[in-house]
């Protein structure tokens, strides 16, 4: 019998992350074509993840590149409808929160194709993040909506989305675990930057509300200052690029790398005495691998672990970046939210039967 056809669509590093462990998972079942939008573009940014990662490269790259939020997810669509079309995919897979994601599901339910979004159901509750509308758009189009947490499941049966939603654990989670042995044999990035475990701490700033506001990342860089211990800031293209706009220099104690691929990463967050990240999955990576984690945002959409006691909201505040980090350490415990490492398998169950 035919496998059945599935388009995954991808764009960001963490979508990379995600694919890699549920591609696995679909292999055995579907016949899957990987479309990689080019939202990351630059090698460190992209093609690292699939190198690293053992994932077969996309076999469309659609190059879509950087610009607004319109032009981004305009191109997007024009360039998937094309493809959906030639392709003709039995369903439409789609990640996260992404101009990539809503892109990919509003191509789809244009022509009537299914659509499953994994990591459905996250909410801040702050409609002034780009991420929040594309992920609440995403899930009132998909067919099959796959959630990571309780709470996701909550937050879709209030706003009326019932039919369809699986409580499968977090692929985030799958990944960390077939990852991170692998990790702490290849990865030489603590010899390479000259620091120690439990010696640093761990940064990472890229959303647009600490990026595009000059005053929230003078402040940062002021509560960062302030900290007794070595700051590691691997530099997204755009902070990069808005540091020197601002002509913002950056604190002695702070030492600005290069973006690292994801072995890399896993040992940096493992190792740090503290993680400070807008990122949503950053955070969640901290969760998983047991290290205290200070978010630069006023809301989260990973409530499990501020409720767990291992995660602060502080915003941009430099004296609460400074307090949380001087004075509040984790808790003994660390329940397991997100699920038992099986979450791929799951969703290529859920698929398998449905399609």
């Amino acid at each position: 019998m035919a496998k059945r056809r599935i388009a995954s669509v991808v764009g960001a590093r963490p979508q990379f992350i995600k694919a890699a462990a549920v591609s696995r998972a679909l292999e055995s079942t579907f016949d899957e074509t990987l479309i990689h939008t080019g939202q990351h573009y630059d090698q460190k940014m992209s093609g690292v993840f699939f190198s690293e990662m053992g994932i077969r490269p996309p076999k469309h790259n659609l190059g879509v590149g950087s610009g607004s939020h319109a032009e981004q997810t305009g191109a997007m669509l024009i360039a998937l409808e094309k493809l959906f079309v030639e392709l003709k995919p039995e369903l439409v897979l789609v990640y996260g929160d992404t101009n990539s994601t809503l892109a990919g599901a509003l191509a789809a339910a244009k022509i009537h194709i299914p659509i499953a979004h994994v990591e459905a159901g996250l909410r801040s509750f702050n409609r002034a993040m780009p991420e929040e509308i594309n992920r609440v758009l995403t899930d009132h189009v998909s067919n099959w909506l796959f959630c990571p947490t309780t709470i996701a499941v909550m937050n879709l049966e209030k706003e009326g989305i019932v039919e369809g939603v699986h409580k499968v654990g977090d692929v985030m989670n799958d990944a960390l675990l077939h990852h991170l042995s692998q990790a702490r044999e290849r990865s030489d990035v603590l010899n390479r930057l000259g620091i120690k475990r439990g010696h640093y701490a761990l940064a990472t700033i890229h959303r647009a509300a600490n990026t595009d506001n000059s005053e929230s990342m003078r402040a940062i860089m002021n509560g960062f200052s302030q900290l007794s211990t070595q700051i590691i800031l691997p530099l997204h293209p755009r902070t990069k690029k808005l540091l020197t706009q601002y002509k913002l220099s950056h604190p002695k104690n702070v030492t600005l790398i290069e973006p690292v691929g994801y072995l890399d990463m896993l040992v940096l967050e493992e190792n740090a005495n503290c993680i400070l990240t807008d990122s949503g999955g950053v955070q969640k990576e901290a969760y998983l691998l047991g290290v205290r984690c200070i978010t630069l945002r006023e809301e989260t959409e990973w409530l499990e672990t501020v409720e767990a006691g291992w995660n602060q909201l502080v915003g941009s505040d430099s004296e609460k970046i400074k307090s949380a980090y001087e004075t509040w350490s984790q808790p003994a415990v660390r329940p397991q939210h997100y699920g038992d490492g099986h979450t791929s398998e799951k969703i290529s169950a859920v698929l398998a039967y449905h399609t």
